[in-house]
């Protein structure tokens, strides 16, 4: 019987050491990610044709949102929500940035992309970037978005795209802040924008 308790009392110590090792090594990434650029050196080519790389992200805050614009739903609902929480903390439009990367170059042209943007329910300073297949999964990769190519034969598109759906927030460093999911309230994401901006 005292063998068994032995036992049991080394198995609780060793999770509890383990517990705390996986805690302590996800917190030290997790400070060494808010403290780093969120990406990596990349370029691509906004909606005018020209190339832009992450240089042009310092100076000002910038809402980040991965996704293409065949997306039947969280791609245009994400901008118009963009677009109501920008003219509550910046109704001039100049102080944070706005920038629509596109997950699916194939069919996202910066023509396309210039069309895209300008509806008038997304953000009046959003601007479309695309690339090469190569450029825009370096740029995603540095931000660890994922997409995929989902074929879909029996519809009116050939295929549709699966990506991750977060709106990331960078600061004027180009360091990231945080990153919002449909989860998060109205006021909790004005609030983070409005924070950039103190």
């Amino acid at each position: 019987m005292k063998a068994i308790r032995l036992v049991l009392w080394v198995l609780v110590a060793a999770m509890a050491l383990a517990l705390g090792w996986l805690t302590y090594e996800w917190q030290r990434t997790e400070n060494e990610l808010a403290g780093k650029p969120y990406g990596v050196p990349f370029e691509l080519v906004d909606q005018t044709g020209s190339p832009i790389t992450e240089a042009a992200f310092r100076g000002r805050p910038t809402a980040l949102f991965f996704g293409f614009t065949h997306c039947p739903e969280i791609c245009p609902t994400t901008l118009f929500e963009l677009d109501g929480w920008l003219r509550q903390v910046d109704p001039e439009g100049g102080k944070i940035g706005a920038y629509f990367v596109t997950v699916d170059p194939e069919r996202d042209t910066p023509e396309q992309l210039a069309q895209y943007v300008s509806t008038k329910a997304f953000p009046a300073n959003l601007q479309g970037l695309s690339g090469t297949p190569e450029q825009v999964r370096a740029a995603a990769d540095a931000f660890l978005a994922d997409y995929s190519r989902i074929e879909q034969p029996d519809s009116q598109s050939d295929y549709s795209m699966d990506h991750t759906s977060l709106l990331y927030l960078m600061d004027e460093d180009w360091t990231l802040k945080t990153f919002f999911t449909h989860e998060d309230t109205d006021e909790t994401i004005a609030a983070c924008l409005a924070e950039q901006l103190n």
